[in-house]
């Protein structure tokens, strides 16, 4: 397992999940069955929707419409945390 963390959010990955949630093309569908894991799904309903929100503002990459989707939002946040973890960056 390894720690993924931002500046309001943290979570715990195994890296093997993270790895196949972050790959060249589309991910989607690796992200969401990585989202649906007991052990993610546990951390993620932790999280204060405010807070990830403002976690994904800093990124400047959806606007605030898009951040209103909070299972979005998980989901935007299990890829870019699991391209840190592949990428070393945790």
């Amino acid at each position: 397992m390894v720690w993924a963390s931002g500046n309001y959010i943290e979570l715990n990955v195994k890296r093997k999940d993270a790895e196949n949630a972050s790959h060249q093309g589309q991910c989607d569908d690796d992200v969401k069955w990585l989202s649906e894991q007991s052990y993610i799904k546990k951390q993620t309903a932790k999280i204060d929707a405010e807070s990830l929100r403002k976690e994904l503002k800093e990124y400047g990459a959806w606007d605030e419409e898009e951040l209103a989707d909070h299972e979005q939002n998980i989901q935007r946040i299990l890829w870019i945390f699991s391209g840190n973890i592949k990428d070393g960056n945790n």
